[in-house]
């Protein structure tokens, strides 16, 4: 598809498909590493590139010392993104209008975050909309937000700040008129999931052996980490991780760190071996509920005295059309995700 570039009062044709393989590889700016992972030969992105710059008239990249934007470059880049977004947001209100029910949806959110949601919406969804495509990426929340920002995902589940049950959320802050909405992002609150403690039985007495019964009898509205100052733990390295440290740092010591992992779903594995204590969540132990141990303890974990929790986001930028097809997956994920949080997990948690 080419489009028409006013240019020193000439209209130029540029090909859409040379402005992709321009945007693909400023993000790699590495000529064989971008054309391996788009498919393509190093040749064809290199001639791509060279007819881009021809028809602008401007050189794009410096080649050396490294591959690197000239100024010229990043101005065509931001077109690009603008470009290229308003393409998708194009097809999507075609769809709209001729009710093809056809298109793509791009979404991003952990691997336990999929796993708690994807296996339960989809039947529904593709027997609605068979000739829709999902296009998944898995990464950290940290990661999904610059990929919604660059128009690389249509939406994501992101995780917010941590907070207490008397902690005002971000949503309850705009309600109230204390926060500007925010000009680039729509942040809409799915669920506030508790942190929750998790340690086997076989643990718990093998590390507290007479005084077991009175840490389970503490514990069991809420977990104060300074009764397990000799426990060994799997923390994250990541957000919930960073919200775990300021519970040890409130408990006085720091922790016996068996396992130290950026991923949940390598933690929640071994944890449920029993070889360590770990943490999770609500939404990560509902998606996971048949392969729970029989004797593993669930706890609410407290910070201060009040359980902790963690908010986690449906994320999407404000300048991306929202077709029916992806207004109904939103929709799916909303009653997948208050199905979770009306879902106790009490069989387990009070033993």
């Amino acid at each position: 598809m080419a489009i028409q570039h006013f240019e020193g009062g000439t209209f130029l044709p540029m090909d859409t498909t040379s402005l992709y393989y321009f945007q693909e590889l400023t993000k790699d700016l590495h000529m064989t590493r971008t054309a391996e992972r788009l498919f393509i030969s190093q040749q064809t992105l290199s001639n791509h590139i060279l007819r881009l710059e021809k028809q602008l008239g401007c050189q794009l990249f410096y080649r050396k010392p490294a591959l690197s934007l000239t100024y010229a470059g990043e101005q065509v880049l931001a077109f690009a993104e603008r470009t290229i977004r308003d393409q998708i947001n194009l097809q999507d209100i075609l769809s709209d209008v001729e009710d093809q029910k056809r298109g793509s949806i791009r979404f991003g959110a952990s691997t336990l975050r999929m796993n708690a949601c994807l296996p339960v919406i989809l039947p529904c969804f593709l027997e609605e909309y068979p000739l829709v495509e999902l296009q998944i990426t898995d990464q950290t929340s940290r990661r999904l937000e610059p990929l919604i920002l660059n128009g690389e995902l249509d939406i994501a589940l992101v995780a917010g700040e941590g907070m207490t049950e008397n902690t005002p959320s971000r949503s309850a802050d705009k309600k109230k008129g204390r926060e500007k909405e925010d000009p680039v992002f729509v942040r809409e609150l799915l669920i506030r999931d508790p942190i929750y403690l998790c340690i086997t039985d076989s643990l718990l007495r093998k590390q507290f052996g007479g005084r077991a019964e009175e840490i389970l009898k503490a514990s069991r509205h809420g977990a104060d980490l300074k009764h397990y100052r000799n426990v060994p733990f799997m923390l994250y390295k990541n957000r919930m991780g960073i919200l775990i440290h300021r519970c040890f740092e409130d408990a006085g010591y720091e922790p016996h760190s068996y396992l130290l992992a950026p991923y949940t779903q390598i933690i929640t594995r071994i944890g449920l071996q029993g070889t360590a204590a770990f943490f999770s969540t609500r939404v990560v132990l509902s998606s996971q509920r048949e392969d729970l141990p029989p004797d593993l303890h669930i706890f609410p974990l407290l910070y201060r005295g009040k359980p902790l929790y963690q908010e986690i986001y449906l994320l999407h930028s404000r300048d991306r059309y929202i077709p029916r097809f992806t207004s109904r997956f939103l929709e799916l994920l909303r009653e997948c995700f208050q199905g979770i949080n009306d879902t106790p997990l009490e069989d387990k948690e009070d033993k």
